[in-house]
């Protein structure tokens, strides 16, 4: 059976000033979200699934229907403010969805296969789609053995401002918990995060998570349970999310999930802010030019 990669797509980027997520960024007008695939097919996955905000979706189909052709499996799903549990009575003035983990849960019912998780504007490069197509290719639709793909936390800053990242702890290659830091960024020769209005330092060697995980189809069932108790305590608030390294922390500590932590060398990149556009079209730029990529991916 093959993997599924199950892309969220459904954020409307406040920082970048724009939908980052179908953004020009490669030779022949390629997306990160194209390169994603890209890497996703050759490393043997069989399916795509995008969660979209309802306010792009024909936009979004319109682009990538006639690029994915033939190409791969694809289906989609939308991420609503409204999709909670019956009984359940949200504040009428909440606008933003309810966090990736509820982006994870609203693809319960399309995805029957061991997944992947990615975020759409993160390039995330071969290698880390290599590593875990082939552990998802020997997960079992019931397991409860799932991956992560973590990055040294050096090759995952922004050039152009202060960055979260969940840093990783580990013990005999399994993860053992993600501790949220924000506001990391470069400072002389370090990088410091802040907390709690206190600057620290931090090595950049430290494994972080840029949200690629690998779960099999009994992972949905765990996050329902976590999302009914969040949801019934947060519904009236507006700004609260379910985040897919809570359920993950909670699964460790329970002792109902172990997470295997592949870590990968490439170097990260993404579009957080609007200014990560032009590095992000050298470092793609360098990719074509060394071979990694073809200068036109679709080109049948």
């Amino acid at each position: 059976m093959k993997p599924t990669l199950l892309i969220l797509a459904a954020g409307i980027g406040s920082r970048y000033g724009g939908v980052k997520q179908m953004d020009q960024i490669g030779p022949s007008g390629e997306s990160i979200i194209d390169y994603s695939v890209f890497d996703a097919i050759r490393a043997g996955f069989g399916k795509v699934v995008f969660v979209l905000n309802p306010k792009i979706k024909d936009e979004f189909k319109e682009i990538y229907e006639s690029r994915l052709a033939g190409k791969i499996e694809t289906d989609y799903v939308l991420q609503e403010v409204g999709a909670v549990p019956d009984g359940v009575e949200i504040n009428p003035d909440r606008i933003k969805p309810w966090g990736t983990g509820h982006a994870v849960l609203v693809a319960k019912d399309t995805v029957k296969e061991p997944f992947a998780v990615i975020n759409a504007d993160d390039f995330y490069g071969k290698s880390a789609f290599e590593l875990l197509g082939r552990f998802l290719s020997d997960t079992k639709v019931d397991s409860s053995a799932y991956a992560m793909v973590g990055y040294k936390l050096k090759n995952t800053l922004s050039e152009n401002g202060s960055v979260s990242r969940g840093v990783c702890q580990t013990k005999d290659g399994f993860l053992t918990d993600v501790v949220e830091r924000t506001s990391i960024m470069h400072k002389d020769n370090d990088i410091v995060y802040t907390d709690n209005g206190v600057t620290e330092k931090i090595p950049g060697e430290s494994v972080v998570s840029m949200n690629f995980w690998g779960f099999s189809p009994l992972f949905f069932t765990q996050l329902e349970k976590d999302f009914i108790s969040f949801i019934r305590e947060k519904s009236s608030e507006l700004k609260a999310e379910f985040y897919i390294p809570t359920v993950a922390n909670d699964l460790i500590d329970s002792k109902e999930a172990t997470i295997s932590m592949l870590t990968s060398n490439d170097r990260w990149f993404g579009v957080t802010y609007q200014e990560d556009k032009e590095t992000t079209i050298r470092e793609v730029s360098k990719l074509v030019k060394d071979g990694n990529y073809p200068t036109n991916l679709w080109e049948s």
